[in-house]
């Protein structure tokens, strides 16, 4: 049932005693019955506002009917899950306290990782990487085998063996982030915690009573802290917990209470040329772009051009060279991908301005993702730059995905944190040797003999010593410093703030994105006014938002730097298209002179011929 303004909504019970000769207004998609017309009118103009959001994919601002619809699509969707996962999957659900993104995170995760029963993967087969299914799981003194059946192209199982854990290939786990939120969504009955339903842990076998340490939070029980249920303190918080379940308006904490001492939130700017619920996959295909440019050979390019590039209704080549950057990687690494092309007989040429499309079509095809590969028929005729905005940006995240798991990207990512644990290293020692330096110089001063006049001399020039050394360290931890930074890939959030919105800051892009709890939406901050203004607004009373202040004033100086360098760029970029507009009145301009169509001239310097 969709959410009215993200509440629970019910219908309206029929009206008692109809007549069945009585004439009566029904509404089409609600079978509610009214008797007064007044009343079926005034229902249907509430249904018509846009004002109700889908209960299981959170996407908002829809009419009642186009909820039920979101809904419909979403269990479909939903649905979409292997048999042989529910149970563990429902498992992993059940009384979490995470919240829904955090628990998608750890589902997925543990997909990567585990092995289940009924799970098709790859493994190696006479030295050979081959379909197959995990059968059973059988131990042998402490070490897990594998019964699996080897798979034919039409999914029979043709022969079975055993085979060692470390002869398994995961190239990918077997349902998306997305599946997964949507299938918690509908799954579950409730959300903190998360309880699914009753029938559907019947179903599948799992436990339906909480356990003890709930209250606690998830695997975070602490100590002189145990709640006893017994005696009359037990039979209050028992009567508490029946009272919770009639109130209807929201519990408001104390830390949620308003402060006047706190500065008012600055508006977000939100003047996306993508969809707002795309802009997350905008950021995800553009960081990865830049981070890994060296192993893809794409050399780097503004996140304002890509935003550009989608939206334009032309090839360019912007985006061919991303696409087709990524496909030669995914043959290289000789995945599903490369086997797909394989076994379609491809034959193995550049990736071009011309061939791009076939390689496209056949990666849509490889997804097995019905919204995405409803857009092959159009790709092949042509047309790929009349598909919307939104689904671009979905192949464009289902190919960085993919990428993501190829063992040159994983090597890179083993690299630089060996590289950051070494410069983390590095900086510690320098800092432990200045200061050793320091309290040596000082022990210096006070044992010093001699005159007060030579000590005096003494003291002055050590003084300088030390001030000489402190710019010299302090020029180095400063390089220290870039250098961790350029290895750093923006993978998580700076924080949240009391809404659960969370705040993302990407080094070469000068503003602080602010993402929705449901990720339906996001804005941005773009100027240190805005900056200062957010700082103050937090709550430092709340856990969340002192956590996200912590970290905003430790990045501070990089933040508060990228906003003001990106401000003077906006600038100059602003006299820049007001020259063309004054000299387009004379002499007809380019369209290329515009720095909004700046993308057009891209060029891969790094491309690997």
């Amino acid at each position: 049932m969709p959410l009215f303004k993200r509440k629970p909504f019910s219908l309206l019970e029929p009206p008692k005693d109809i007549d069945p000769k009585e004439k009566v207004f029904q509404i089409r998609f609600t079978r509610e019955i009214f008797r007064d017309y007044q009343d079926y009118i005034n229902r249907l103009n509430l249904y018509r506002q846009r004002v109700w959001t889908c209960k299981i994919s959170g996407k908002s601002n829809l009419t009642f009917e186009e909820a039920l619809v979101s809904e419909h699509h979403a269990v479909t969707k939903a649905q979409k899950l292997p048999t042989e996962l529910m149970a563990p999957v429902l498992q992993m659900i059940q009384y979490s306290t995470l919240g829904l993104y955090d628990l998608v995170d750890k589902i997925y995760a543990s997909l990567q990782e585990e092995v289940f029963e009924g799970l098709e993967l790859h493994a190696k087969q006479d030295g050979l990487e081959a379909a197959c299914k995990i059968l059973k799981i059988l131990k042998s003194g402490g070490t897990k085998m594998y019964e699996v059946g080897w798979l034919h192209r039409n999914k029979t199982i043709i022969s079975t063996s055993v085979i060692k854990g470390e002869d398994l290939i995961r190239r990918r786990p077997p349902v998306s982030r997305n599946t997964l939120k949507i299938f918690i969504r509908d799954a579950t009955s409730q959300n903190s915690p998360w309880v699914i339903h009753e029938n559907l842990a019947k179903r599948y076998g799992i436990p339906i009573e909480p356990p003890n340490d709930m209250m606690f939070g998830e695997g975070l029980q602490k100590k002189g802290r145990k709640r006893h249920e017994d005696g009359p303190a037990g039979d209050a918080r028992k009567k508490m917990k029946n009272d919770e379940k009639h109130i209807d308006v929201p519990i408001k904490y104390p830390i949620d209470t308003d402060d006047h001492a706190l500065s008012k939130r600055p508006p977000l700017a939100t003047d996306f040329r993508v969809p707002r619920y795309s802009v997350g996959d905008l950021l995800m295909v553009w960081d990865f772009c830049l981070s890994f440019g060296r192993v893809l050979n794409l050399s780097p390019f503004l996140l304002a051009d890509l935003e550009n590039a989608i939206c334009h209704k032309e090839s360019n080549a912007l985006l061919v060279e991303i696409h087709a950057s990524i496909f030669h990687l995914l043959i290289k690494d000789e995945g599903d991908y490369f086997t797909v092309l394989r076994n379609k007989k491809r034959k193995f040429k550049q990736v071009t301005l011309v061939t791009w499309a076939e390689y496209l079509c056949d990666f849509l095809e490889m997804t097995k993702n019905e919204e995405l590969s409803n857009n092959i028929a159009t790709v092949r005729k042509g047309y790929y730059s009349l598909i919307d905005t939104d689904v671009k940006l979905k192949i464009l995240r289902e190919l960085v995905e993919e990428a993501i798991t190829t063992s040159p990207v994983r090597e890179k990512l083993s690299e630089w944190v060996d590289q950051r644990q070494a410069l983390a290293a590095t900086k510690r020692e320098s800092f432990r040797k200045a200061k050793d330096e320091q309290n040596s110089s000082a022990d210096g001063v006070q044992d010093g003999n001699g005159s007060v006049d030579e000590q005096g001399k003494g003291k002055e020039e050590k003084d300088k010593s030390n001030i000489s050394r402190s710019k010299t360290e302090g020029k180095r931890h400063g390089h220290l410093e870039t250098q961790i930074d350029r290895l750093s890939i923006c993978s998580s959030p700076l924080g949240k703030d009391r809404h659960y919105n969370r705040y993302w800051f990407f080094r070469r892009e000068g503003r602080l994105f602010v993402e929705s709890a449901d990720s339906r939406e996001w804005g941005y901050y773009s100027t240190k006014e805005e900056l200062d203004a957010l700082m103050s607004s937090l709550n430092l009373n709340g856990i969340r938002e002192r956590a996200l202040k912590r970290q905003l004033d430790k990045l501070y100086s990089k933040i508060s730097n990228a906003l003001e360098k990106r401000s003077k760029e906006i600038t100059h970029k602003l006299l820049l298209e007001e020259a063309v507009l004054r000299r387009s009145t004379r002499v007809r301009a380019q369209p290329r002179d515009n720095p909004s169509m700046a993308f057009l001239k891209y060029v891969n310097k790094w491309k690997d011929n």
